[in-house]
């Protein structure tokens, strides 16, 4: 099946190992790290959302204005406006990109953060709100006359927009969340399904359990892996790299944001944490320093080795039925070029390869 890389696109140059400084949206580093992307092969590229970030759809229309190959992948969190409005919104950019819209739900698992946007629903209540919502969505997207939804959160009446996606197929939902709650809500809604850098074991758990949740539905979603790939000359010199990163990280937690915090508020960062409870080093390659160190917070565990082995590293994880790969780095621009040049090639030769010895054995 075909792979597709999906690299990072802050409004800043920030991470774990880079303090943030400038403007909060310094649109040169957008641009540049747009352009990166393009040109290194990556088929889109995330766009963040925090409550105290700035508004991901226009820091994508901005990228997508200055690389004209790149598709998007905008982190939406449904509640906060009206999914009529948002559907408009996202098909709109769709048509001004020429089709390079996708939308990435994330419902929130913290609800500290949820509430400096004034909202104090329960996690219960927000996967059920998101299940409305997307029912929405993808009515405005979809429906030609006026329609009427009547849920426990929205009742709309007479929906009708003249916008609708660029491409018949529509605009792709991407969806984040690894509770109970949020697998029953990708099952239903999730055109691909996206999970931390977990392990083999992991990885292999989650992908039946969405499989079981969609197939109740009669869907059959993608799925996709974060990681943030650590990359040398030689293994030794991979892994005294991710040695350096860690020892910075460390030094400069203060500086970045990237603190551990007293109280773990999603399941995807207890997940990584109960892998990083393991070891530092698991399956082949798979390092989880940083995400001890952060409390896991965000994507925060690598591959490391040589290019041709975090390639073989990651058709494994192909095999388990993982076909889009969100990468990025700790040093964002250097890292999404090398990427480009190093890694996301291989990748694709091997995914061929093994796509060709599947064809044969069925002949």
């Amino acid at each position: 099946m075909p792979v597709e890389f999906i690299g990072f696109i802050g409004s800043r140059n920030h991470s774990e190992i880079v303090p943030p400084s400038g403007p909060v949206v310094d649109p040169k580093h957008i641009e540049t790290a747009a352009k990166i992307h393009d040109n290194g092969g990556f088929d889109r590229a995330l766009i963040a959302f925090h409550s105290n970030s700035p508004e991901s759809i226009l820091i994508a229309q901005h990228a997508a204005s200055t690389a004209p190959d790149l598709g998007l992948l905008i982190a939406h969190r449904p509640g906060f406006n009206a999914p009529t409005i948002a559907a408009r919104q996202f098909a709109t950019l769709d048509h001004i990109t020429r089709g390079r819209v996708a939308v990435h739900i994330i419902t929130g698992g913290s609800d500290l953060e949820l509430q400096a946007d004034g909202d104090h629903t329960t996690k219960a209540q927000r996967y059920a709100r998101t299940s409305e919502y997307l029912d929405i969505v993808r009515r405005e997207w979809r429906e030609t006359s006026p329609f009427d939804y009547k849920g426990e959160f929205y009742d709309v009446h007479g929906a009708n927009s003249l916008v609708h996606p660029y491409r018949e197929e529509g605009i792709p939902v991407y969806f984040g969340g690894s509770s109970e709650e949020a697998i029953e809500v990708a099952g239903k809604h999730a055109d691909v399904y996206a999970l931390w850098g977990e392990t083999y074991e992991q990885v292999a758990e989650t992908v039946a359990r969405v499989r079981a949740s969609a197939a109740k539905h009669g869907r059959s979603p993608r799925f996709s892996l974060s990681l943030r790939p650590i990359l040398a000359e030689t293994e030794e010199a991979a892994w005294a790299r991710a040695d350096r990163i860690l020892e910075k990280a460390h030094a400069l937690q203060e500086k970045t944001g990237y603190i551990r915090a007293a109280e773990i508020p999603n399941e995807g960062s207890r997940r990584l944490l109960a892998a990083a409870a393991q070891g530092t080093r698991l399956d082949k390659r798979l390092w989880t320093g940083l995400a001890a160190l952060t409390g896991a917070k965000g994507n925060s565990t690598s591959l490391v080795g040589t290019p041709q082995q975090v390639a073989e590293a990651l058709i494994d994880y192909y095999r388990l039925g993982i076909s889009t790969f969100l990468i990025r780095g700790f040093d964002p621009l250097l890292d999404a070029y090398e990427y480009g040049r190093d890694l996301i090639p291989l990748v694709r030769e091997l995914v061929a390869a093994e796509d060709n010895r599947h064809l044969t054995r069925a002949a």
